[in-house]
């Protein structure tokens, strides 16, 4: 299959550009900026997957030279991953912005993929959305950026009836190449030999190891028709965030030459939904080798030795 594939640069996006060449398919990645622009762990990833796809420099969507690179390949769909992020936690968040960043000259897109071949289309959703997953009622956006993507969806779908419309809906993902965030604090707390605090303890979500999602998204991808229209959510680890640090703590412990100690403190603040979870669980016969691979990650990165 021809794949067009924005947001490569991306933690998620560098893994499935990874996993859909590894499953045969030919992957074209689209970057906003050129190879020099990007930095530290972006350019990480990119080095990462260079040698799995093609790197369309400059190409934003919805830009002219990403309306050129269709007129000249032909692709079998597009997996429009890319969004708008920046201080996507801030109040401030500018979700006008963001939308017609993340639907650019979308008519003139879409006409160009007519012609390019291509009949389908893969949407990266989040759990942030209003409405997606299950938990505490009603499922309203956690913050602006996640309104901002539910927009763009359904601009998607007013505008593409004419194609397959698939709705890949992204919960709690970790693994190699993730930025900072909660399993890079407890990894970077054990290695300098101090016991990782988790605040939030009561917090239920949905934690999904990435080479297990990235091969969900590879299924969903090639799993879409013509003129479909389909949705999931991958669930794996829904638990509380007590529950996951202690899950992390044990089989990290279990795979490296470290002390993997917690401390939980005593929640008091309560400003995002207490539960809010994916609805598909994916399979689970290789979260061995997930473990594995992020073992080896951080062996490699952190310097940390693995047990025999």
């Amino acid at each position: 299959m021809r794949v067009l594939l924005t947001g490569a640069s991306s933690f998620t996006g560098a893994w499935f550009a990874k996993r859909l060449s590894e499953k045969g398919h030919q992957v074209t990645a689209t970057l906003r900026g050129s190879r020099a622009a990007y930095q530290g762990l972006k350019a990480r990833r990119l080095a990462w997957i260079e040698n799995n796809c093609e790197l369309v420099e400059n190409a934003p969507f919805g830009s002219d030279r990403f309306l050129e690179k269709t007129k000249g390949d032909r692709f079998d769909i597009l997996c429009h991953h890319a969004a708008e992020v920046a201080n996507y936690r801030s109040p401030d968040f500018d979700i006008a912005a963001a939308l017609a960043a993340n639907t650019l000259r979308i008519r003139d897109v879409l006409a160009a993929l007519r012609r390019a071949g291509c009949g389908r289309i893969i949407l990266t959703g989040t759990i942030f959305e209003p409405g997606e997953g299950e938990g505490d009622m009603p499922l309203r956006a956690f913050n602006a950026y996640g309104l901002s993507k539910s927009l763009t969806a359904q601009l998607f779908d007013f505008h593409a009836d004419e194609f397959g419309l698939g709705k890949f809906v992204i919960a709690n993902p970790f693994g190699p190449y993730q930025e900072p965030r909660f399993t890079d604090y407890l990894m970077q707390q054990w290695k300098e030999g101090k016991p990782a605090k988790v605040q939030a303890p009561l917090y239920v979500r949905d934690h999904v190891p990435v080479a297990l999602m990235a091969d969900a998204y590879v299924r969903f991808v090639e799993a879409l028709g013509p003129r479909e229209r389909r949705k999931t959510a991958p669930s794996c680890y829904a638990e509380s965030q007590e529950d996951f640090a202690r899950r992390f703590a044990g089989e990290v412990g279990a795979r490296l030459k470290l002390e993997t100690p917690l401390e939980f403190c005593v929640q008091t603040v309560f400003d995002e939904p207490l539960t809010r979870i994916a609805t598909d669980p994916i399979p689970l016969d290789r979260k061995k080798d997930a473990w594995d691979g992020l073992a080896d990650y951080y062996s490699r990165t952190l310097k940390i030795e693995l047990r025999p």
